[in-house]
C-alpha cells in the first residue's frame, strides 16, 4: 500500500481549506485495496460548525459502510479526541497520519484500541500547519491549540 500517495489526496484537501481561510486539515477514506471512498477537509470556519473536522467530513462523505475495520483513514494531522473517538467508535482499522509535530493527537489511545497507526512525518503537512498557526493563532487556539494534552 502506498500511503504517501494516499496522503497526497488529504494534503490537497488541507491546502484547499487553507486557501479558503480554514484550518488546513485534510482527510481521505480508502478501502483495503487502496481505492478512494471519499475525501474531506476541516470546514469549521467555512461552515461555522465546530463538528466539521477533516476526518469527520471524509467519513460522512463515504456514506454507510458495512465494515470499517478494513478501511484506511488518512489525515494530514494527528487526530484530536473528537476524531479519535470516531475512529474508535466505528473501529477503523488503519490511520495514516501526515504529521504529529504541530499536534501530537491521541495516537497511543488509538493504538491501545488495536488501530494500526502509521506516521509519515511529512514535511509539507508540517509546514502547512505551521504556516496556519502563525497566520491564524486565534482560530488554532479556538479548538486544538489550547488542549492540555
Amino acid at each position: 500500500m502506498n500511503y504517501s500517495n494516499m496522503l497526497v489526496v488529504a494534503l490537497e484537501e488541507a491546502q484547499i481549506g487553507f486557501d479558503e481561510g480554514g484550518v488546513p486539515v485534510g482527510a481521505a477514506l480508502f478501502d483495503n485495496q487502496g481505492q478512494l471512498l471519499s475525501r474531506g477537509r476541516n470546514r469549521r470556519v467555512q461552515h461555522d460548525d465546530p463538528s466539521v473536522h477533516g476526518e469527520t467530513d471524509a467519513f460522512r462523505k463515504a456514506g454507510r459502510q458495512k465494515n470499517y475495520r478494513d478501511k484506511i483513514l488518512v489525515t494530514t494531522l494527528a487526530p484530536c479526541w473528537y476524531c479519535s473517538g470516531l475512529i474508535r467508535q466505528f473501529n477503523i482499522g488503519t490511520v495514516v497520519v501526515g504529521e504529529s509535530v504541530n499536534f501530537a493527537g491521541h495516537l497511543d489511545w488509538l493504538k491501545d484500541a488495536g488501530v494500526t497507526v502509521i506516521e509519515l512525518n511529512d514535511a509539507p503537512c508540517i509546514t502547512l500547519m505551521q504556516r496556519f498557526i502563525e497566520q491564524s493563532p486565534d482560530i488554532w487556539f479556538e479548538d486544538i491549540g489550547e488542549c492540555d494534552c
